[in-house]
């Protein structure tokens, strides 16, 4: 997925578009952190940046004991900008059909 690539065909009007839509859609990484910190354990900031299937088995093992949610303090980051790209890349794809 390289956005750069992706934007580079659109014109100035379809990029204001694709930034407008991401930026309504995009993740905070505050938020995510603040969720880690108050629902960690039951994966809170994972439910967040839409990794349903790991947040289930997180709230079923507590976090895997703590152990998982102490490492996802150190993944957190990454994974909110790979949800921004590939939210970015939606709404790319979205303004290129509209021009069709």
């Amino acid at each position: 997925m390289n956005n750069l690539l992706a934007k580079k065909e659109l014109t100035a009007e379809q990029l204001s578009m694709v930034q407008s839509e991401a930026g309504r859609k995009e993740k905070s990484k505050g938020v995510a952190y603040a969720l880690w910190f108050f629902f960690g354990g039951i994966g809170g900031h994972r439910y967040y940046a839409g990794n349903i299937g790991y947040a289930i088995g997180m709230t079923l093992t507590v976090g895997g004991l703590g152990l998982w949610t102490l490492i996802d303090v150190f993944l957190i980051g990454k994974a909110i900008e790979k949800k921004n790209e590939e939210i970015e890349f939606e709404a790319i794809q979205q303004v290129k059909s509209l021009a069709k």
